[in-house]
C-alpha cells in the first residue's frame, strides 16, 4: 500500500451558506473600489462572481453524488466530460483554421492524462479501491487544467511561428529537409515556452507562496506533512503531463500542416 494518507480529515470550520455570503463582502468592497476609480470592471466582477458561485456550487453537488456512488463508469463519464471540454478550450486557443485539430488535441490530452493518472494512482498512491473517484477526479482536474494551458501555449506559438517563418521553412524543404527537420527549432522553442512556467513554479513553490491545492488542504484540516506530500506529488504530475501534452500537440500540428508530399499547407 502507498504511504499517502487519504484526505478525509474534517475541515477546521465548515463553510456554510452564511459564511460564504459573508465572503461576498470582499467582492462588495472590490466593486466599490472599481466604481470609485472608474475602472470599468464592475460588471466583469459581478459576472465573474456569479459564475463562480454557480459553477462551483454545481460542481460540489455533482461530485458529492459521484463520490457517494463510487461507480467506475460514472467516474469515467466525468473524466471524459472534463477531457472533452479541455480539448475544445485548447483547440480554440491554438487555431480554428487548422483542419481536424480537435481530435489531435483531444488525443494528446487523453494520452497525457491517462499515463499520468495510471502511474500516479496505480504505482504511487495504490488505494484499496483502484477506481476511487476521490482520487481520479480531483487529480484529473488538476492535470487537465495545467496540461491544457501548456498545450495551448505550445500549439499557439508553433502555429504563429510557422506563419512568420513560412519562407524559411519552405527553403529548408526545397533543400531536402523533412518537415520534422524544417521546423525542429520552432517546435523546441514552442515546447520550452509551454513547460518553463511549470518549471519556474516548481523552483519557488513553498518559498514565495503556498499553492492553492496545498492551502486548500491545510484549511480542510489535513496534516501539513501529508498536505505537502500531496502537493509535491501534484507538482511532479503537472511537470510530466505538461511536457507530454506539449510534445504530442506539436507533433500533431506538424502532421496537420504538411501534406504527404512534405509541402507546407498551413492556412
Amino acid at each position: 500500500m502507498g504511504q499517502f494518507i487519504p484526505m478525509t480529515a474534517e475541515p477546521l470550520y465548515q463553510l456554510d451558506t452564511g459564511r460564504l455570503l459573508g465572503a461576498l463582502g470582499l467582492i462588495a468592497i472590490a466593486l466599490g473600489l472599481s466604481s470609485w476609480q472608474r475602472l470599468g470592471l464592475t460588471w466583469n466582477l459581478a459576472l465573474a462572481t456569479g459564475r463562480t458561485l454557480l459553477q462551483l456550487g454545481a460542481v460540489g453537488y455533482v461530485l458529492a453524488v459521484v463520490f457517494d456512488w463510487g461507480n467506475p463508469w460514472i467516474t469515467l463519464a466525468v473524466l471524459l466530460l472534463l477531457l472533452t471540454m479541455a480539448a475544445i478550450v485548447t483547440r480554440n486557443r491554438i487555431s480554428q483554421k487548422i483542419p481536424r485539430l480537435l481530435p489531435v488535441v483531444w488525443g494528446s490530452l487523453a494520452v497525457s492524462l491517462l499515463l499520468t493518472l495510471t502511474y500516479t494512482i496505480g504505482v504511487v498512491i495504490q488505494p484499496e479501491a483502484l477506481f476511487d473517484p476521490r482520487y481520479w477526479i480531483p487529480l484529473a482536474g488538476g492535470v487537465l487544467g495545467h496540461a491544457m494551458g501548456s498545450a495551448g501555449i505550445a500549439g499557439e506559438q508553433l502555429v504563429s511561428t510557422l506563419n512568420q517563418h513560412r519562407l524559411d521553412i519552405e527553403t529548408h524543404l526545397s533543400l531536402g529537409a523533412t518537415p520534422q527537420q524544417a521546423i525542429a527549432v520552432y517546435t523546441r522553442q514552442a515546447i520550452r515556452a509551454a513547460v518553463l512556467p511549470t518549471l519556474n513554479t516548481m523552483a519557488i513553490v513553498g518559498i514565495v507562496s503556498l499553492p492553492g491545492f496545498l492551502s486548500g488542504q491545510l484549511l480542510g484540516g489535513v496534516e501539513p506533512l501529508n498536505a505537502a506530500a500531496y502537493q509535491t506529488l501534484l507538482m511532479l504530475m503537472l511537470a510530466f503531463s505538461s511536457l507530454l501534452a506539449s510534445l504530442l500537440v506539436t507533433a500533431g500540428i506538424r502532421q496537420r500542416c504538411f501534406n504527404r508530399a512534405a509541402q507546407l499547407i498551413l492556412p
